[in-house]
């Protein structure tokens, strides 16, 4: 029979022979990959190589630094929480040597008298205006704040040791200071401190679900993905929030992009490139996973956006800047180790595109099963290839939903374990979303678009809630 001749239950059994074909393949490469992971966190686990060390807060917190610190936020539009922000780092951090730079805009009143009556005189806050209109990119700002330092520095004669990188809306942990400036001391370059997204119970039931499936995936993220990279000595991506430069490994990013500012201007994703772009140097990168004696990790803690337009908008900026503009911007250098972690970071757009035709599948299965039950179709046999990839991936999906649970049920508890199990198919849409924005976001740079801050909006500061730092409802 040749293929003109096929009926359409014929064409549709085709299609969904094809379709599941190229989802079990590609599922099972994703789930391979994810396995050798997991399988060496096990292993460095089991053997000790890698542990969670316990600190004492109060040594970390009332330590003097080993040379004075920088702190840049980057804000526009940020008046609902850059306040509570700066009030209670001030208050956590009260080192002396600390000086805290907020970049705000001139066409941002709002933001900047918020943050100019959360000084409370405490002359450690420098408040920087950027020279034009808001918005510019987040990167831009950054050079803003770091052209005002080092402003600072020559007027002074005082070089900062160390650069810290946080968000408007961050609640920073007491002790991270601390260490921090201990790692820097002890020779890293770069240093990231885990995140730990706040689970969320003041919104609407599909808001709180939206907001606190975050949680999982930095629980996951940061607990076993990082830790491995970390070990194996492949660069570290950052953060933005939690993390510090070596303000020598700033200094020498400015000269190489040749315009005296360590990052670039149109880049969407400069806390990504900034740990990659030190390690290409040559520096030594870190991720310092710590608990203090009370049990909790050393973190730096925030709501995440709760509205499904915000979220997709985070997301989708993640996805454009790391997989698709981070492939033109910082290829694919370092060697094999460096592209098998850079290929994890890329593969956002194939994952949504293999979500969605698994999500097709189910749809057609559906209708097949129908047709089926009323007689317009028959069942059509699998091939052994098939049923083998079927039970493969059935077998790599409830693997992978364990390690989910176990490692948010770790840090929030069991309940937001099967919670986050509960929450894949969501996590899921809004991949499936965030990689087409992403994609068609792509195909309008490459057409001359420039790039914008497409920043998420915040409501609330934890401090707001009563949240003292660290401190996870459950």
């Amino acid at each position: 029979m040749s293929i003109a001749d096929l009926g359409l239950w014929q064409w549709f059994a085709l299609l969904q022979h094809e379709l599941l074909l190229f989802a079990g393949i590609f599922f099972l490469i994703g789930a391979a990959d994810d396995l050798a992971v997991d399988a060496l966190w096990l292993w460095l686990r089991a053997t000790s190589r890698v542990t969670t060390p316990v600190r004492r807060r109060a040594a970390l917190i009332n330590r003097p630094l080993h040379g004075p610190a920088a702190v840049v936020i980057p804000a526009w539009q940020e008046a609902a929480v850059i306040g509570d922000t700066i009030s209670h780092l001030l208050a956590s951090w009260p080192q002396t040597t600390l000086r805290l730079y907020v970049g705000c805009y001139r066409n941002d009143p709002a933001t900047l008298a918020a943050a100019a009556a959360a000084a409370k005189g405490d002359p450690r806050l420098r408040l920087v205006i950027h020279d034009r209109d808001g918005p510019s990119t987040k990167a831009d700002c950054l050079n803003r704040l770091y052209t005002a330092l080092a402003t600072d520095e020559a007027r002074s004669g005082r070089r900062f040791a160390m650069v810290v990188f946080h968000d408007a809306e961050d609640m920073v942990d007491p002790a991270a200071l601390g260490l921090l400036d201990e790692s820097i001391a002890m020779g890293a370059d770069f240093v990231q401190l885990p995140v730990e997204p706040l689970v969320q119970r003041h919104g609407t039931w599909l808001a709180n679900h939206l907001g606190s499936h975050y949680c999982e995936e930095f629980a996951e993220a940061h607990g076993k993905a990082m830790v491995v990279r970390d070990w194996l000595g492949a660069g570290l991506p950052g953060a933005g929030v939690g993390c510090a430069a070596r303000r020598g490994a700033l200094e020498r990013l400015a000269a190489e992009h040749g315009n005296g500012l360590p990052f670039a201007s149109d880049s969407l994703t400069e806390d990504y490139e900034l740990g990659l772009g030190i390690a290409a140097q040559g520096g030594r990168c870190r991720f310092v996973r710590t608990r203090g004696e009370d049990g909790r990790l050393v973190a730096t803690r925030a709501f995440f956006p709760d509205r499904l337009d915000h979220v997709v908008r985070q997301k989708s900026r993640w996805v454009l800047g790391i997989a698709l503009q981070g492939w033109d911007r910082i290829g694919w250098a370092g060697g094999l180790l460096e592209g098998w972690m850079r290929a994890r970071d890329r593969r956002g757009p194939l994952a949504a595109l293999v979500l969605l035709t698994g999500y097709a599948l189910v749809v057609l299965t559906v209708l097949g099963g129908l047709a089926i039950i009323s007689g317009v179709g028959e069942p059509v046999p699998l091939t052994p290839l098939l049923e083998f990839l079927l039970i493969a991936n059935l077998a790599a999906f409830g693997w992978r939903a364990a390690m989910r649970f176990a490692f948010a049920a770790h840090e929030y508890g069991l309940i937001e374990g099967l919670r986050a199990v509960l929450r894949l198919p969501l996590a899921n849409v809004v991949a499936i979303i965030a990689g087409r924005r992403a994609v068609f976001a792509y195909v309008g740079t490459l057409g001359g678009r420039a790039a914008g801050w497409d920043k998420t909006e915040h409501g609330v500061h934890p401090v707001r809630l009563g949240m003292p730092s660290g401190v996870q409802s459950r």
